[in-house]
């Protein structure tokens, strides 16, 4: 809107809400912030790392910077599926609890969509008792009919961290 001094009063959309990069894993929908996607890549083989964690496939080489790959499926231990043309690998940048900044490549059935989410729309995750961890999810929302499961993918990072100290021990 134009006042009559030629100023430009930009409204702010407070409503506006976050962009998540959804995904399906094993028939449910999770999303990630998508300022953190770094690039959507289709499958490709890998170069293995020997006695990395069973849910590190290895590594790429993304122009120049070694990039791990990490199969959510193995992550959360849901049953292995065989990768197929729909499996993509969602390349993520986010800053581990040391402050760097860090790539990871994550292994997911098949990309979705974006959604929008608003602060309020976000409900936290019930706690399910110390059987179930709940540390990488965020939050959940409802898309259409579909609850979306926020992922924190820094999360993923420390528990890496934690397993590279322990193993350095």
């Amino acid at each position: 809107m134009t006042d009559v001094d030629n100023t430009v009063e930009v409204e702010e959309d407070e409503g506006a809400g976050v962009e998540y990069l959804t995904f399906v894993l094993a028939d449910e929908l999770y999303g990630v912030n998508i300022l953190e996607v770094q690039e959507i890549r289709g499958w490709e083989q890998v170069t293995r790392i020997p006695n990395s964690p069973h849910y590190v496939k290895g590594v790429i080489n993304l122009r120049g910077t070694i990039v791990p790959i990490m199969d959510l499926r193995l992550r959360f231990n849901l049953e292995a599926e065989e990768y197929t043309k729909e499996t993509v690998v969602i390349v993520v940048r986010t800053t581990d609890r040391r402050g760097e900044q860090r790539s990871i490549g994550l292994v997911v059935d098949a990309v979705s969509d974006v959604l929008v989410a608003r602060e309020e729309h976000i409900v936290g995750t019930p706690e399910f008792g110390a059987n179930v961890p709940t540390e990488n999810i965020t939050g959940l929302v409802t898309d259409d009919e579909n609850m979306v499961m926020l992922l924190d993918v820094s999360s993923l990072l420390e528990a890496d961290c934690d397993t590279d100290q322990g193993e350095a021990a």
